[in-house]
């Protein structure tokens, strides 16, 4: 079964410096039927002007990915991380028991566009901690690659719970497939782009929730990028 969340049904906020998408509730939008999907809390599409960005604030009992489409994210943190997040990286932040941190476009003179993606960990507690890793998306165009997982196996940022994040770029008309293991669910968010998910499409920001299939099918209609997420 696949249940299609279309981008434009999606929650919004609008500042003077930042757009930002939500695809589950979040801050002043409240949707109780997206509260998230399983253990995948937040999805927000954020871009920000030049120079702008959200001040130091803090978080707890989080994992936090930072995933960037386009620009460059500068990150400062209170474990004395002070780094820049680009296309290709990945960013995974562990709130724990406690964290604070600035997030701000790099640039003075050109937006930053990004996903940031919030994911319940399975115990709370933890010591907060901080990893980033690139990875060759388009090395590996057309197919998945494996950017976080609980183990940190086959080189991917470690999160502390029963998930496996992955990425993949498309050119218009590559294919790919996912075998969906018994009893697991996914989320499949399109970044950007377009994609045939079994038949349903899939335009840029819509995700869909996908369970009881065994094999996922995927066609880019034209050049894409996507997340797919493979949750317990």
């Amino acid at each position: 079964m696949i249940s299609l969340r279309r981008s434009t049904e999606r929650g919004s906020t609008k500042l003077n410096w930042l757009d930002s998408r939500h695809t589950f509730s979040f801050g002043g939008y409240h949707e109780p039927q997206y509260m998230g999907f399983r253990d995948l809390r937040v999805i927000n599409e954020d871009r920000v002007d030049p120079g702008a960005g959200f001040p130091t604030h803090s978080h707890r009992d989080m994992e936090i990915i930072t995933y960037v489409l386009a620009g460059a994210v500068a990150h400062k943190d209170s474990t004395g991380t002070s780094t820049v997040i680009r296309p290709g990286d990945v960013q995974r932040m562990s709130a724990g028991t406690g964290i604070s941190h600035s997030e701000y476009n790099s640039s003075q003179t050109e937006p930053v566009h990004f996903l940031q993606i919030w994911i319940i960990p399975d115990e709370t507690g933890l010591a907060p901690g901080y990893e980033q890793l690139p990875f060759p998306l388009d090395k590996n165009r057309g197919r998945w690659t494996l950017v976080a997982s609980k183990t940190g196996r086959d080189g991917s940022v470690t999160v502390h719970q029963d998930i496996d994040v992955w990425a993949a770029r498309f050119s218009a008309g590559e294919q790919a497939i996912f075998r969906l293991k018994p009893g697991r669910y996914v989320w499949t968010q399109v970044a950007r782009g377009s994609a045939m998910l079994n038949g349903t499409l899939l335009g840029a920001g819509a995700g869909a929730a996908v369970n009881q299939e065994e094999i996922l099918e995927f066609k880019a209609v034209e050049a894409a990028e996507l997340l797919l997420f493979d949750l317990a």
